[in-house]
């Protein structure tokens, strides 16, 4: 089981989006898929169609709620999601209360997970303890960049936080980098492509996501993209780079 953070503290660089499609993609070529929704927005969760909640992540968290009494089905064969809603809000603020092990109260509920070949972790747009949670839980962290100016701004704060988890607890974290919402038809956005995958090398995923109009609208419709627009752009993308994720 490879556990996957989708992380930057950046808001807007198609962190929801990457994490569902990219989950669903994996559960189309029969990887048995879980997908944690971190994030007290619970975008991933609506994303997926799922409304109605009795318990939701602050309950595993905070409570002691076994995952596995959480998790929900979704309408992709596979594809399980353990959800959330704006209450995991709450959560935030404990976890900054407790004395000891705040960063790693999430890490022993997933590890006791079996049947999954990949869990992927939506976090929140800020790098506070429910992502660092994430992180020290993870085996790899995928960090979407917005194909824009200042692309790279910003990045310090979440690699210095990778290697702080790595000096100070001893977690190395694998880092993936993924190029979002790129529009071709700007010179801008070419060069920022090139000046990432120049800065980061290797560790740079070679699919790039699209700024695709079918992207946009599918949260809007509870569907991920492979159901809501199977032959767009955006689907072809996700596709690919889950054929790039299983190869890692």
């Amino acid at each position: 089981m490879q556990i996957i953070a989708i992380a930057n503290q950046k808001g807007g660089c198609g962190k929801t989006t990457t994490t569902v499609n990219l989950a669903a993609y994996l559960a189309l070529n029969e990887k048995r898929t879980l997908l944690v929704d971190l994030d007290p927005q619970g975008s991933s969760t609506r994303h997926l169609g799922l409304n109605e909640l009795d318990k939701t992540m602050y309950d595993v968290l905070m409570k002691g709620l076994d995952i596995r009494a959480l998790i929900k089905n979704t309408m992709v064969s596979g594809l399980d999601i353990a959800p959330t809603n704006n209450f995991l809000g709450k959560a935030e603020l404990e976890l900054a209360s407790k004395l000891t092990a705040r960063e790693s109260v999430l890490r022993p509920k997933l590890r006791s997970l079996e049947g999954y070949d990949y869990v992927l972790i939506d976090t929140p747009p800020t790098l506070g303890f429910l992502t660092l949670n994430a992180l020290v839980a993870s085996d790899m962290v995928l960090i979407p960049i917005q194909t824009q100016f200042f692309a790279l701004m910003g990045l310090s704060m979440i690699l210095d936080l990778l290697e702080l988890i790595k000096t100070d607890l001893g977690y190395d974290i694998k880092k993936r980098y993924l190029l979002t919402i790129f529009d071709p038809r700007t010179k801008m956005a070419k060069e920022i492509v090139a000046q990432v995958k120049e800065s980061l090398g290797e560790d740079v995923f070679k699919t790039v996501i699209p700024n695709n109009i079918r992207l946009a609208e599918a949260p809007s419709y509870g569907l991920p993209i492979s159901i809501h627009a199977p032959d767009s752009p955006g689907a072809l993308a996700y596709s690919n780079l889950a054929k790039e994720v299983m190869a890692l």
